[in-house]
């Protein structure tokens, strides 16, 4: 049974940093892409990046590309999101999911199996 753990999530100001977490188990994590979406109040949940199995490569949706780098840890089966200069508008739940191959894309199609999900505030 794959099980997936967010973690890091918190309230910052605007401009601040954060990195989110998500421990992975039950599953050979280092076969699958992992991709992080989030969902803010009113909204449907949007992509926000995706990495490979190996971690050579990343892809991030617009809104987030240049401020959020998406990492893994394979020894670890843990997959991260370093969120910098964050804006109130980054404020969401934020998921990590499994990918259903080693490298995947942006539609919720593509993942298998959610975590419960982190809550990030931005305060402006």
């Amino acid at each position: 049974q794959v099980q997936l753990v967010e973690s890091g999530g918190g309230l910052v100001q605007a401009g601040g940093s954060l990195r989110l977490s998500c421990a992975a188990s039950g599953r050979t994590f280092s076969s699958y892409g992992m991709g992080w979406f989030r969902r803010a109040p009113g909204k449907e949940r949007e992509f926000v990046g995706t990495i490979s199995s190996s971690g050579g490569y990343t892809y991030y949706a617009d809104s987030v590309k240049g401020r959020f780098t998406i990492s893994r840890d394979n020894a670890y089966n843990t997959v991260y999101l370093q969120m910098n200069s964050l804006k109130p508008e980054d404020t969401a739940v934020y998921y990590c999911a499994t990918g259903v191959r080693w490298i995947v894309g942006t539609g919720r199609e593509d993942y298998d199996h959610w975590g419960q999900g982190t809550q990030v505030t931005v305060s402006s």
